[in-house]
């Protein structure tokens, strides 16, 4: 719900489930990296002009809610909420494989940025990366009790590299290696 009354004005954040939480606890950390993570696959999906793209990112931003949701749960909620298994892990892991067949792959490191649609999927996974680095911490912490969130959101960022190099392929570009080659013109 909206805080429309301005209770985060001193600086906390409602839970679900009940209770309030500083706005810089680890647990909102990891639930806001989740929300950037969303966002930035809803400018992916925004830039794609494939439809197979958009739906993965759909089905993602779908998945992120689910995450961001049992990331925002109170750790004393009488009944936690988990919606993260493995048979969510295992839908990504199918996603990437099906995609996987489709693109070959680059033999090195890339740079971002061979097209709209790559880049900003490249952006999502490079903020699910900190994601699930936020939600290692809060495992860590004892604030995590499904260890799937950290599973799925680590199996998210390698589907999210491939989708990128999906969509560049659809788009007819390949991304640039990270290392010029020695027969590469001086600039």
């Amino acid at each position: 719900m909206l805080d429309l009354a301005g209770t985060g004005d001193d600086g906390t954040t409602g839970l679900l489930g009940g209770g309030r939480t500083p706005k810089d606890d680890p647990r909102i950390e990891a639930f806001g990296t989740v929300d950037e993570a969303s966002s930035a696959l809803g400018l992916a999906r925004s830039l794609t002009r494939h439809p197979r793209v958009s739906s993965v990112c759909e089905e993602l931003q779908r998945g992120l809610y689910s995450i961001g949701a049992e990331l925002g749960t109170s750790p004393s909620a009488e009944r936690p909420f988990v919606t993260t298994g493995a048979a969510q892990v295992e839908r990504l892991e199918q996603i990437i494989s099906d995609l996987e067949s489709a693109v070959t792959m680059p033999d090195g490191f890339i740079l971002p940025g061979a097209s709209p649609g790559s880049a900003a999927l490249d952006l999502a996974r490079s903020i699910t990366r900190r994601a699930e680095r936020r939600s290692l911490a809060l495992e860590r912490a004892g604030g995590l009790r499904n260890p799937e969130v950290r599973r799925w959101l680590n199996r998210l960022s390698l589907l999210l590299f491939v989708l990128a190099r999906y969509e560049e392929s659809l788009e007819g570009t390949s991304p640039r290696p990270a290392k010029e080659s020695r027969d590469s013109p001086s600039r």
